[in-house]
């Protein structure tokens, strides 16, 4: 079994190509020994969004805290803001944008262990 808080994970800026003010926590992966899903936890900063992308897989998000938009392939922006859950299908693009001025979007993404 493993216990941890969000505040004692690192926190690792995001990489990818057109990622902006992102950045990436693991509190539940396979490095834990998880056999199926992994929970990762994106701040996206003032200003910031995720990579515009697909998966193979569903995602499951939750947003944690903040205010955003989910954009979808054709540039469409659905609101989301903290206590919602968000849907993404297999081979569905998106990105998460955050459209606050003042504070980050905290965002949980639930994914199959393959796609941490």
């Amino acid at each position: 079994m493993k216990v941890v808080r969000l505040e004692e994970v690192e926190k690792v800026p995001v990489e990818a190509n057109g990622a902006e003010h992102v950045l990436k926590q693991m509190p539940i992966s396979s490095a834990d020994g998880a056999p199926n899903f992994s929970f990762r936890v994106f701040t996206v900063g003032v200003g910031g969004q995720t990579p515009y992308h697909s998966h193979e897989a569903e995602h499951v998000n939750y947003v944690i805290a903040g205010a955003g938009v989910l954009v979808n392939e054709k540039g469409e922006e659905t609101p989301i803001e903290k206590g919602q859950f968000a849907l993404v299908l297999p081979h569905e693009k998106h990105c998460y944008r955050n459209v606050s001025d003042t504070e980050d979007l905290v965002l949980l993404c639930a994914v199959p262990i393959q796609w941490e």
